[in-house]
């Protein structure tokens, strides 16, 4: 699978500034093109509008005697030649009768569509005479006294050289700034963002001058108002990881003082035991005193170093993510099979009750943390109990079916109720027990718990009043819920 583009920020924001800019920048164009041709119409227009009024002044009605037909024509001789007097374009001029006969002008110039009646005033439009385009205006006139009747259709055309020629230079006057200001435009944008992200730069400037076992908070006033909610982020993270590595460095200071207890008294007996032989002590029971001791320590740092791991993969989240459909009674009961020989060795009375497997104890965790989750607490509970005692453990469905609960209950001295928070921490071992282990036990058993969304309670086994000589015992009690 391919990574993704690294993109830049500078670059992103400059792309959504300049891109509208440049699109727009075309349409603006075209709109200048419109409006410099509007523009120059106007005046050309008026001068035409003008002119076809002038010529319509000059329609002249003659009244055929006899009751004849009204006959148009021109009042001016030499009209046509004034009319079509232009320096720059080629003009055209049309005067139609009442019966749509020719009375003066060109011909081949096109005459407007008929509506329902001739509107009044001037009417431009463009149009075309052969192959030119032309710009005419229009004028009806009517009779004296007819206001119903057929009107005179005056016209008059020019060709758009003039008005092309103006159009231009409006334009260029127009366009040509734009040519210029859109550069200056395109670096006042880039100086503007660059000065805009500057404490982005002096932020990272900031972070990078830092040393690499300085975990301070980042100061969020140096930071811009955008981006002080990923400085809050940071800030979170690097309390997170000053926690972790403070735990961490905690962790390894207990660890190496837990190691180094058994490893100094396998040193010691190793070198009594070289010493004897060395001195010629052939007592074979001094020797085995010796060897006893030190398969006791080796068997103390064993012990150290499986807890040490287990802390070790209960705190591994991947670990952790891998869950599958898990027998929870199967799980117990083969744990409880397996700590059996230890439980004879202390003639401890362990045994198992509650759901059997198959019977509806299915939970999705992670088998080999849940694994250690019930080999801590039934190690924890045998660790404790004293001979002839008893150790159960159940599994039970809470009524409702809504949590499965895994109890493991014991005969031992019990836990004081100020206690009960403390026995969770790495290390922590309650004083007056006699009991020699790594105080690891329990703290494994809360972190896998944490990691499956359950919850660790601890209660008397056997609460007061206890009989005389009698303990209070401790049942740990795991919530999982379905």
């Amino acid at each position: 699978m391919s990574q993704p583009e690294q993109r830049s920020l500078f670059g992103e924001i400059l792309d959504w500034m300049l891109a509208p800019l440049l699109l727009l920048w075309p349409l603006s164009l075209g709109l200048t093109g419109l409006a410099a041709q509007e523009i120059s119409n106007r005046p050309f227009d008026r001068e035409l509008g003008e002119a076809v009024r002038l010529l319509a002044r000059q329609v002249a009605f003659e009244v055929t005697p006899g009751g004849g037909p009204v006959r148009v024509r021109l009042a001016a001789s030499g009209l046509p030649e004034w009319v079509r007097s232009d320096d720059e374009d080629r003009v055209y001029f049309q005067v139609l009768g009442l019966d749509g006969t020719l009375v003066a002008g060109d011909r081949e110039l096109p005459v407007p569509e008929s509506g329902a009646a001739p509107p009044p005033g001037v009417v431009f439009r463009d149009d075309q005479v052969g192959e030119d385009p032309v710009r005419v205006a229009a004028l009806w006139v009517r009779a004296p006294g007819d206001a119903q009747g057929p009107a005179v259709l005056v016209q008059k055309a020019e060709t758009l050289s003039k008005r092309s020629r103006l159009a231009t230079e409006i334009i260029k006057g127009l366009i040509l700034p734009q040519f210029l200001i859109l550069p200056l435009a395109v670096v006042l944008v880039w100086f503007a963002l660059s000065r805009g992200i500057r404490p982005l730069a002096t932020l990272r400037d900031r972070i990078r001058a830092r040393q690499a076992g300085d975990l301070s908070p980042i100061d969020e006033r140096v930071a811009p108002e955008e981006v002080v909610p990923l400085v809050e982020s940071i800030n979170e993270l690097l309390h997170r990881l000053d926690q972790s590595l403070s735990m961490q460095k905690h962790f390894l200071a207990d660890a190496a003082h837990q190691l180094k207890t058994p490893l100094a008294g396998l040193r010691m007996q190793a070198e009594v035991a070289v010493r004897e032989i060395d001195e010629g002590q052939r007592d074979p029971q001094a020797l085995r005193d010796s060897l006893r001791q030190i398969a006791r320590s080796s068997q103390r740092a064993a012990h150290s170093v499986n807890q040490l791991l287990a802390m070790a993969r209960a705190e591994d989240r991947g670990l952790a993510l891998r869950r599958e459909p898990l027998d929870l009674a199967r799980l117990v009961r083969e744990a409880v099979r397996e700590c059996v020989p230890r439980a004879l060795d202390k003639r401890i009375d362990l045994g198992y009750e509650g759901l059997q497997p198959g019977e509806g104890a299915t939970l999705w965790a992670q088998p080999v943390l849940l694994g250690e989750l019930v080999r801590n607490l039934l190690d924890n509970a045998l660790q404790y109990t004293p001979v002839g005692g008893t150790v159960t453990a159940r599994v039970l469905a809470e009524p409702g079916g809504l949590a499965l609960l895994l109890q493991v209950e014991d005969s031992g001295p019990g836990i004081p109720a100020s206690e009960r928070e403390l026995v969770f921490q790495p290390f922590y071992r309650a004083l007056g027990t006699g009991v020699d282990g790594t105080g690891l036990g329990l703290a494994i058993v809360q972190e896998i718990a944490q990691q499956h969304g359950a919850e660790v309670r601890i209660d008397d086994a056997h609460p007061a009043p206890l009989p005389a000589g009698g303990t209070a015992g401790a049942r740990f009690t795991v919530r999982f819920a379905r």
